[in-house]
């Protein structure tokens, strides 16, 4: 089975990323899973969403530039060494792995700039996990 992938490219610059989430957002579509990557230049978003076509349109008309691709998405087990048997299948069969990333959405980690005053402003908005509480997730 194959899995839309929408790729945004980004400006690496303030609030862009948040421009990408709002258009959506406004616009009903449903964030299932995504993974940025960044450069010095530019950034990308991958993600995968309910409406990927949708969702390209709707960029596009904002002046993004998209592009869709196909990925599987595994359930892994959530087990020690879960994931390096899967890995550990597809080198089997020398099958190369561009890139990964986790779709499981609930709890997102995010690198930032400033992190204490992160930490200040998101506290008082949402429950940050301790270092503990991820670890026991």
């Amino acid at each position: 089975m194959k899995v839309t992938q929408l790729t945004v490219f980004l400006e690496n610059r303030s609030g862009r990323l948040a421009e990408v989430t709002d258009l959506l957002g406004r616009n009903g579509i449903n964030i299932r899973g995504f993974s940025t990557t960044e450069a010095a230049e530019y950034g990308i978003v991958r993600l995968i969403v309910a409406d990927p076509e949708r969702a390209r349109e709707l960029l596009q008309g904002a002046g993004f530039t998209t592009h869709l691709s196909q990925v599987i998405c595994v359930s892994v087990p959530d087990e020690p060494g879960g994931l390096a048997r899967v890995l550990d299948e597809l080198a089997a069969q020398d099958i190369s792995v561009d890139y990964l990333y986790s779709i499981s959405f609930q709890n997102i980690c995010f690198a930032v700039r400033d992190i204490d005053r992160a930490v200040t402003l998101l506290g008082e908005k949402v429950r940050l996990l301790s270092d503990d509480e991820v670890r026991a997730l």
